[in-house]
């Protein structure tokens, strides 16, 4: 599968699809969260780290955080409301300094785990599509 990064102008924000819900019932939760974490721990590696918890209690929940939200957003139990509330995203990034450059980081590392996967190309298209879009709407930083 071909992944295709959108070009983003700062401060616009494109209308978002959410997943086919069928990309998780065939991953599963257990496999949504694998993706999660082993997404995560390439960002460990990354330039970006600095902008992930360095403790690892607080990275290992911020796994469990995300993880609840792509499980929610891809059409399973509502988990991240009912733990940490109204997801509000943009928000909850907005401490973070999230650049263009940033976002590229973001989505390389999801490549990096997706390609791996055996699954249906437009299953896993569509949870492509919205990781590309939704990482559009947290750049809240211009290129310096």
């Amino acid at each position: 599968m071909q992944f295709n990064i959108s070009q983003a102008q700062f401060g616009v924000r494109p209308s978002v699809t959410l997943p086919n819900p069928e990309f998780l019932k065939v991953v599963g939760e257990d496999g949504l969260r694998k993706i999660i974490s082993d997404h995560y721990d390439l960002i460990r590696k990354s330039p970006i780290n600095n902008i992930f918890p360095e403790d690892e209690k607080e990275f290992e929940q911020a796994k469990i955080n995300s993880s609840d939200f792509f499980i929610q957003i891809c059409g399973g139990p509502k988990y991240f409301n009912e733990n940490r509330g109204a997801p509000m995203m943009v928000a909850r990034h907005q401490p973070f300094k999230i650049t263009p450059k940033t976002r590229m980081v973001w989505l390389e590392c999801y490549i990096e785990v997706l390609k791996k996967l055996d699954i249906d190309e437009e299953l896993l298209k569509s949870f492509w599509n919205y990781l590309d879009i939704f990482s559009i709407w947290m750049v809240n930083t211009p290129e310096d």
